[in-house]
C-alpha cells in the first residue's frame, strides 16, 4: 500500500515519498492568539493532528511545528482593549488554546515557536532579502518585489494581472508593484516595536513563517499545511520570499483544508456566527466533534449544525458500546486460543481502514472501516463462547485505529459491579447519618467513572454512561 496526498501546488494526488527516508518535517500555519479558537480553526488543527497521527502509524518520525503569531495588528489592538500589554494576552490565550488542544485530544506539536522568541531569526532573513534585491524599504517600512520571483502565484494559480488589489492586497503608494507585499511594518506611536536596521517596528504576517520554518526545518520540508483561506496570499507570499533565497522549492507537498460553514453559511465576523471551541465542548463530548469535523473529507466544505453533531454523537456512541462490552466480557472470558477467523476478518478490516487513509486521507471511509469493526465485535459478542485473547485482539485493532482518529473516550480504570454496589451502600449510611460531605464525594467518584445514579421508588439504581 502507499500512501497518496493531494497536493495544492500540482492540484494531484501523489504518492508520498518523504526528503529522508523514514522521516518527515511537517509545518502548519497556527493561531494568532488573540481571542479563544472557534471551530473554524478547529477543522484544520484536528485534522492535521489525523494526518501527523497517521504518518506515525505507518512509521514515520515526524517533526510536526506550529507556530504562535503573538505579536501583529489584531493584537495590539486587543491588547489596547484589554488593558494588557501584548504579552500578556499572548501568555493568557496561548494556554487557552493549549487547554483546548488537549480537550480536543490533539497531540502537542514537537515545538511551537513564537513569534517573538525570534525576532532576529526574522530580522536576518528580511535583511538577506533587502541586500540581494529582492527587497526595498521605503519610511521605515520593507516591501517584497514580487517580481523578482517570476512564480509568484503558483500555488493558488491565480491570475495575478486580475486580481483586486485592496480586497486581497492592501495598496500603498509607495510600492514599486501593488502585487508587493510587506516584510517589516514601522512601529507607530505607543505600539510595541523591536529595533531593526530599518528603524523600529515588527514584522508582517508572511515573513514569519518563512523564517521559522528555515530555522527549525530547514530549507525544504515535506509537508506545509493550513486551511484553504491560506493558499493566496500568505502561503504564495510564503514561497516567493523564501525560494528567492534558497533556491530550492519550500515544501514538497502542500495540504489545505476546506471552510467550515455554520447551517450553510459561510463562518464570518459580520455574520457573528463563529462559535468557540470551548462552547461546543459544554453542549456535546470533545470527541463527537472530532468524529463530526472527520466524518467529511477534508478537501470538501463541511457544515457545522446541530444536527450534525448529534449524528456524529450518536454514531460514537455505536463504536464507544462495542469498546466497552469487549471490555466487561473480557473479565470473564476464559483464556484460549484466538479464533482464527476472527482474526482473518478483522485483518481484512485494517486493510481496508489502511487503504483509505492511504488515499489521501479519507477519514469518511476509515470511520467506515470502524464501523465494520464494530459489527465483526458485535457478531463475536453474541457468541456463547468467546475467548479471551479474541476479545484482546478485538480492542487491540481498536485501539490501533483510535491512535489514528482520536475518537475514543479516554480510558478509565472502571468499578466492577460489586464495588459500585458497595459504594452506593456507604453512601446511602452517610446520607442516613448525614454525612453529607461523605455522600457527596462518593456520588462524585461513581460520576468520574462514568457511572450515573437513579432515584427510584425501589431506591437507588446505577447505569453506565
Amino acid at each position: 500500500m502507499t500512501l497518496r496526498m493531494f497536493n495544492t501546488m500540482t492540484r494531484e494526488k501523489e504518492v508520498f515519498e518523504p526528503l529522508e527516508s523514514g522521516k518527515v518535517k511537517m509545518y502548519v500555519c497556527g493561531p494568532t492568539v488573540y481571542n479563544y479558537i472557534h471551530i473554524g480553526n478547529g477543522r484544520p488543527a484536528i485534522f492535521f493532528d489525523v494526518v501527523r497521527r497517521y504518518l506515525t502509524y505507518i512509521g514515520y518520525e515526524v517533526n510536526y511545528v506550529v507556530n504562535f503569531t503573538d505579536v501583529d495588528d489584531k493584537m495590539i489592538r486587543k491588547a489596547e482593549e484589554t488593558g494588557e500589554t501584548v504579552q500578556e494576552l499572548a501568555d493568557r490565550f496561548i494556554a487557552a488554546y493549549k487547554e483546548d488542544m488537549e480537550t480536543l485530544r490533539i497531540e502537542p506539536a514537537s515545538i511551537n515557536p513564537r513569534v517573538t522568541d525570534n525576532m532576529e531569526v526574522i530580522i536576518t532573513f528580511i535583511n538577506s532579502l533587502v541586500q540581494q534585491g529582492f527587497a526595498y524599504e521605503k519610511g521605515g517600512d520593507v516591501y517584497f518585489r514580487t517580481s523578482r520571483f517570476k512564480d509568484y502565484g503558483k500555488l493558488s494559480h491565480q491570475n495575478l494581472d486580475e486580481l483586486q488589489y485592496g480586497i486581497r492586497i492592501e495598496v500603498d503608494e509607495r510600492k514599486e508593484n501593488p502585487q508587493d507585499f510587506v516584510l517589516w511594518k514601522a512601529a507607530k506611536p505607543g505600539e510595541i516595536f523591536w529595533s531593526s536596521p530599518w528603524g523600529n517596528g515588527r514584522p508582517g504576517w508572511h515573513i514569519e513563517c518563512s523564517a521559522l520554518v528555515h530555522k527549525y526545518l530547514g530549507a525544504t520540508i515535506d509537508i506545509h499545511g493550513g486551511g484553504v483561506d491560506l493558499t493566496f496570499p500568505h502561503h504564495e507570499c510564503e514561497i516567493a520570499q523564501t525560494e528567492v533565497l534558497t533556491g530550492k522549492p519550500m515544501a514538497k507537498y502542500w495540504l489545505h483544508n476546506e471552510f467550515l460553514n455554520i447551517d450553510n453559511e459561510k463562518m464570518s465576523k459580520s455574520l457573528g456566527n463563529g462559535v468557540l471551541i470551548r462552547e461546543v465542548v459544554k453542549q456535546v463530548r470533545p470527541e463527537a466533534l472530532r468524529f463530526f469535523m472527520l466524518s467529511s473529507h477534508y478537501r470538501n466544505p463541511l457544515n457545522f449544525s446541530e444536527d450534525g453533531l448529534t449524528q456524529a454523537t450518536n454514531g460514537l456512541d455505536r463504536i464507544q458500546n462495542s469498546v466497552t462490552n469487549l471490555k466487561h466480557r473480557l473479565t470473564v472470558a476464559q483464556e484460549d486460543v484466538l479464533d482464527d477467523q476472527v482474526e482473518k476478518r478483522v485483518k481484512d478490516i485494517e486493510t481496508q481502514f489502511i487503504a483509505k487513509m492511504d488515499d489521501d486521507f479519507n477519514t469518511p471511509d476509515a470511520i467506515t472501516a470502524v464501523f465494520d469493526l464494530v459489527s465483526e465485535a458485535n457478531r463475536v459478542l453474541q457468541q456463547d463462547r468467546v475467548s479471551a485473547p479474541t476479545l484482546r485482539f478485538l480492542m487491540g485493532r481498536f485501539r490501533a485505529f483510535d491512535s489514528v482518529l482520536g475518537i475514543l473516550a479516554e480510558e478509565r480504570e472502571e468499578l466492577l459491579d460489586g464495588e459500585i454496589d458497595k459504594l452506593i451502600e456507604e453512601r446511602n449510611e452517610a446520607r442516613r447519618t448525614k454525612d453529607w460531605s461523605r455522600a457527596d464525594e462518593i456520588r462524585d467518584l461513581l460520576t468520574e467513572k462514568g457511572i450515573y445514579l437513579e432515584d427510584t421508588p425501589q431506591g437507588i439504581r446505577w447505569r453506565r454512561k
